[in-house]
């Protein structure tokens, strides 16, 4: 009985969906490890969460890796730039020739970003709407749009309207992929490796040749 109250949208459900989401709030990856809690507790099987193993570990890896840094660059040198987006991240210049900074950031955005958000956004909710919303051909584009809207806005804080825009556009990538592969763990790779990058452009003090890399070229 208990299993199925956690896993149904009464009481106990909304209960755990609003403890689950608000997890990382006391610390990150908190709400992560409640989402596999609820898993074990709901008899939620792994692979309605994306963790299906991959038939080739170094292949998922080798494909994260390469979508991770090359979607950043991407990010960075032409789509924020054409948004108009100061080529500066003023959330994050406190990590410019800062190696002291960097075993924190590198944990969020490892654990944090990749394990914590890509099982919370991909998995934990991916599973949840498709229990609540109606089957049809358009609940899964549903899904991508709510989970890209959620991921972006949750940027705002931190990183403002430019953050915003990069999360909603990532998000919605990820999202898909999620979508059609219902597999997790490339993606996980794919957001800590942005991340990374991102740190990486930041630390060396990269960011404004690379922000305006396209633009120097083209004008």
């Amino acid at each position: 009985m208990q299993r199925h109250r956690l896993r149904g949208f009464g009481p106990w459900g909304v209960l755990a969906i609003v403890v689950i989401l608000a997890g990382n709030l006391l610390f990150v990856p908190l709400s992560a490890l409640l989402v596999l809690a609820w898993a074990k507790l709901s008899g939620t099987s792994w692979s309605e969460l994306g963790f299906v193993f991959p038939v080739r570990w170094a292949r998922t890896l080798a494909a994260g890796l390469a979508l991770g840094i090359a979607l950043k660059l991407v990010m960075k040198a032409i789509v924020m730039p054409l948004l108009g987006a100061p080529p500066l991240n003023p959330a994050y210049q406190h990590l410019v020739g800062n190696t002291a900074a960097l075993p924190v950031m590198l944990y969020l955005v490892i654990v944090g970003a990749g394990f914590g958000e890509e099982t919370v956004f991909r998995g934990f909710l991916f599973e949840r709407l498709g229990k609540l919303l109606p089957p049809g051909v358009w609940t899964k584009p549903a899904i991508v749009v709510l989970t890209t809207v959620f991921f972006g806005v949750i940027h705002y804080p931190e990183q403002g309207i430019p953050g915003v825009q990069q999360a909603t556009i990532v998000g919605l990538l990820f999202g898909s992929i999620y979508a059609v592969t219902g597999r997790i763990w490339m993606l996980m790779v794919a957001h800590a490796a942005f991340d990374l990058t991102a740190v990486a452009i930041i630390y060396f003090d990269l960011e404004r040749e690379v922000a305006e890399f396209f633009i120097a070229r083209v004008s």
